[in-house]
């Protein structure tokens, strides 16, 4: 389970971002008092434009970025106070994680396993689970510098999820990928659901969050403009589709 209280995140600028945004301001505001709960065995969205504190937010529940104020509570650890603890609870996937290209694939798995100390024998049954289902057994002994695209976000996904986290975070984890690839991690997410985990989607294909999403948040300007469960969001759309409805509210 995730409970955010009252989040806050302040940027100082540097004189160049200064001029850049054409500012006198000291500091930027990127997210602003966010409050919202994320349950175990559903999905929840997080959604928003570019700019919209979406990201921040996410690093932040990750343990990446330290908070200005507010709280944090990871599997029932505040992660704030004890980030180390909570980052043990953590997988965090985003679009454009990098990867050793000297290294392969098995060497990455081991290395993460061992720095989560994930039990020889629980490592072997996660790797063989995560490479059958990622259908990655083809390409295990090859440097990571020679894979495509749709092959090194399979090994960020299986680095990812080794050490079994009771919480998954996706930040646009498809974007920019095939079809059979983007349907592999859809996959995963949806077994992440029904094993009982707390996940966290956030993606720009809205046809993704219609098929997977249980509750939506919706920021923009770093504020909340939107938090509740899916189903009532459908009902009370005053658009036609997700887009427009997204769209709507980011706009009003």
């Amino acid at each position: 389970m995730i409970k955010v209280s009252h989040l806050r995140k302040e940027f100082e600028l540097s004189r160049q971002q200064k001029k850049e945004l054409n500012t006198t301001a000291n500091k930027a505001l990127a997210v602003d008092d966010l409050s919202f709960e994320c349950q175990p065995g559903k999905v929840f969205s997080l959604l928003g434009p570019n700019g919209a504190g979406k990201t921040t937010t996410l690093r932040m529940l990750s343990t990446i970025l330290s908070p200005t104020s507010g709280s944090i509570e990871i599997a029932g650890i505040d992660a704030v106070k004890y980030p180390q603890e909570a980052r043990s609870k953590i997988g965090f996937l985003t679009g454009s994680t990098g990867l050793y290209a000297r290294l392969t694939p098995l060497e990455i798995i081991d290395y993460f396993a061992a720095l989560y100390q994930v039990p020889s024998k629980e490592k072997e049954e996660r790797k063989k689970y995560l490479f059958d289902l990622l259908n990655m057994n083809d390409f295990l002994q090859k440097r990571i510098g020679k894979l495509s695209t749709g092959m090194k976000q399979k090994v960020s996904i299986c680095r990812t999820m080794i050490h079994n986290p009771e919480v998954v975070i996706f930040d646009e984890p498809t974007s920019g990928l095939d079809v059979i690839t983007a349907e592999n991690i859809i996959k995963l997410i949806r077994d992440c659901k029904d094993q009982g985990k707390t996940v966290i989607f956030s993606s720009h294909i809205m046809s993704e969050v219609d098929l997977l999403c249980d509750d939506l948040a919706i920021v923009h300007k770093g504020q909340l403009k939107y938090n509740g469960p899916m189903s009532d969001f459908r009902q009370n759309m005053e658009a036609s589709n997700l887009t427009e409805e997204f769209i709507r509210i980011v706009q009003r």
